[in-house]
């Protein structure tokens, strides 16, 4: 398995992985075009894992100066189990941490048990009392 940081390059087959992969909500916002601003933005903090048949698994992340963001952590059903999403998970936060990153945060789908079980099994905190309130600045609806 080799781990390298996610380019534009790899769009097409990230997309491919990200809408088989249950728990992940694909919107405008994964376009190429959008990708490609949010890898420019945030270097060196999204992480592709691929073997001999392509890529297999995937992290995005990106901070606003005080914390860290993680997205789109995906790894094809017959690898997950394996260490390949742990794997991504330390690359992303040695990376963060090496930009004086400490504190990350993650959006799981309520409804994406096998999800919140990863992150919860890793010793990730539920912030039960935190709610989140999004606004779209525009006419397209799933941005």
């Amino acid at each position: 398995m080799i781990y390298r940081n996610m380019n534009i390059s790899d769009h097409e087959a990230v997309m491919a992985l990200w809408q088989t992969s249950k728990g992940i909500s694909l919107r405008d916002a994964d376009s190429c075009q959008s990708t490609e601003k949010y890898l420019a933005r945030n270097p060196g903090l999204s992480f592709v894992a691929q073997d001999e048949t392509g890529i297999v698994g995937t992290l995005m992340a990106g901070h606003d100066g005080r914390r860290g963001y993680i997205q789109h952590l995906a790894v094809a059903p017959e690898l997950r189990g394996k260490g390949v999403s742990d794997k991504l998970v330390e690359l992303c936060l040695d990376a963060l941490k090496g930009q004086g990153i400490v504190k990350s945060h993650v959006h799981v789908l309520d409804a994406n048990e096998p999800g919140r079980a990863f992150w919860s099994n890793r010793g990730w905190t539920h912030r039960a009392e935190i709610e989140m309130y999004s606004f779209i600045n525009g006419k397209n609806q799933n941005t």
